[in-house]
């Protein structure tokens, strides 16, 4: 049989640091600090037949982190297998309590070749052209919403109110913003905001639209139509949904995909003593954040009400999902008047509960678990 060596690396900007593990030596060995080029880690592979045969079969493995798929990618292409492993899955076989790129670099081969990790998801190639896309576009939200913190911090220095309405950003506000006359360079100050303001806001509409035009394409038209029959999920969030999961099936149960997306409550439990915290926060924050966002919506409207809007989104799809979805929005939204109204818990608390039970949902509607 082949030797099975297994390749841990401790990936960095600049440098990788790698070493080699098998299970019969317990221990990490040939440990090397290299450039973070592929073709470096090419190389320490060749160099390290010499050592473990000719035949030896090479499985590497990292963290996922900052440096995305792009080794993973070249490794593969080049018939070398990777593997990507989640961070909160791992063990820990260091315990000494020092920590260094030498130590992380050990502790990955050993969960590597002790199978202690859950792999990460690779998406496809076009998957993956999406979310940048996507993630491009909450950034430029992420900017006017700054953009909008700056100029209502300056209105509000030079002493200014809005007597028009009790919303800010309406058509009526804006409109009062670009009227105002100001002396001097304050009059310059309020023009560049403005103006910055008005970039970002037709900057992300064309995006929005382009989102719009990916969406309607063949490998995501059933699924965006499927996932917007529930309140509160639209275009941009049902694609980061399923360009973020890739293969809901992966996930056995629908509580699994709540715990990769750091929905379910932590615990430290210790014998007869049993303490439940606060949700995890491991796995996809982007997607956390989403659908807490999503969840919002069910803290308004009567239950059962299905808005023209949210009538329309349902359009061609099955009774059958329709009313899978009905149902789901109906138990969401009874769901949170309960919680909120008779128990008295935190709308925040609240919301992040719905968010889990909607995921689970959205894992019901993409698997055909719809009964």
């Amino acid at each position: 049989m082949n030797s099975i060596v297994y390749i841990g690396l401790d990936v960095h900007k600049e440098s990788y640091t790698i070493c080699s593990f098998r299970p019969e030596d317990d221990c990490a060995k040939h440990m090397m600090k290299l450039k973070s080029d592929y073709k470096q880690v090419l190389k320490y592979l060749d160099a390290m037949r010499k050592h473990y045969g000719e035949d030896a079969v090479f499985v590497c493995g990292y963290e996922a982190g900052p440096i995305g798929y792009r080794l993973y990618h070249d490794l593969m292409e080049r018939n070398v297998e990777c593997i990507i492993m989640a961070p909160t899955t791992m063990g820990v076989t260091n315990t000494n309590r020092i920590k260094n790129d030498k130590k992380d670099a050990a502790n990955i081969a050993r969960c590597l070749a002790y199978r202690l990790y859950s792999p990460v998801h690779v998406p496809t190639a076009e998957d993956e052209e999406v979310k940048e896309y996507l993630r491009m576009r909450d950034d430029q939200k992420q900017a006017l919403k700054k953009v909008k913190q700056q100029i209502l911090a300056f209105v509000l220095r030079q002493g200014l109110k809005f007597e028009g309405g009790k919303s800010y950003w309406t058509i009526a506000h804006v409109k009062w913003l670009k009227s105002l006359e100001l002396d001097g360079l304050m009059q310059e100050v309020i023009s560049e905001y403005l103006i910055t303001y008005d970039y970002l806001v037709s900057k992300i509409e064309r995006l929005d639209a382009k989102i719009e035009e990916i969406a309607a394409s063949d490998r995501y038209k059933e699924n965006v139509k499927k996932l917007s029959c529930l309140i509160g999920v639209k275009t941009y969030t049902a694609m980061s949904v399923l360009v973020e999961v890739g293969d809901f099936k992966r996930f056995e149960k629908p509580d699994k995909l709540a715990s990769f997306l750091g929905l379910v409550p932590s615990e430290s439990s210790s014998g007869e003593t049993q303490r439940t915290g606060g949700i995890t926060k491991a796995g996809n924050s982007q997607l956390r954040r989403l659908l807490v966002e999503s969840a919002q919506s069910y803290t308004r409207g009567a239950i059962g009400h299905k808005s023209k809007e949210l009538n329309r989104r349902q359009q061609g799809n099955t009774a059958e999902v329709i009313a899978y979805a009905d149902k789901a929005n109906e138990r969401l939204r009874r769901k949170f008047y309960r919680m909120v109204l008779k128990n008295n818990t935190p709308r925040n608390k609240v919301a992040t509960a719905i968010a889990r039970e909607l995921a689970c949902f959205m894992w019901g509607l993409m698997t055909d678990n719809i009964a």
